[in-house]
């Protein structure tokens, strides 16, 4: 007869599991369908909702290194949906403008789980949220993952450099 704990375990386990494979098979659509990574499409919205950033600006408001950024950008470049301009207040700064044809690509895409996540998770009455929010939080002790820099995005792997991958 198998333990009541080890099966609320065993179904914590499965949830979990659920959760990073539908942020996996959300991540693998956005690169097949758009040809975009999760932190491309990351600093692309960046980029949209704040007019004329330099790359140490975008690096604060995405929670990446500046060097993580610079490459996605020089990417981004490449694939015309940004396009770097010198600053009119001073010339010594370049900031990064989003093209129009990186606005056609953003009206395509579909919307991060964490935007369908947050629009569900609003719903619920505030002593649920709380009790959803602080059994998270004691799983994420229980990981010992505390002190694991993440951002509120949900996209597959780390927002830096994969070695395995040619791409970020």
């Amino acid at each position: 007869m198998t333990n009541i704990n080890d099966e609320r375990c065993r179904n914590l386990l499965i949830a979990l599991r659920k959760i990073i494979q539908a942020i996996d098979q959300h991540s693998i659509s956005l690169k097949k369908k758009f040809g975009l990574t999760g932190p491309q499409l990351i600093i692309l919205q960046s980029v949209l909702t704040n007019d004329l950033l330099s790359v140490t600006q975008l690096s604060r408001n995405v929670s990446l290194s500046q060097a993580t950024v610079t490459d996605i950008t020089k990417r981004l470049e490449t694939k015309e949906y940004i396009t770097r301009e010198r600053s009119m207040e001073d010339k010594r700064k370049t900031n990064i403008v989003l093209t129009e044809k990186g606005r056609t690509i953003l009206k395509e895409v579909p919307p991060f789980l964490q935007e369908q996540f947050t629009e569900r998770f609003s719903k619920l009455q505030s002593w649920e949220q709380l009790m959803i929010e602080s059994s998270f939080e004691r799983v994420v002790s229980m990981m010992s993952a505390e002190d694991i820099d993440a951002s509120p995005m949900m996209i597959i792997g780390s927002m830096g450099f994969n070695p395995n991958k040619s791409e970020f």
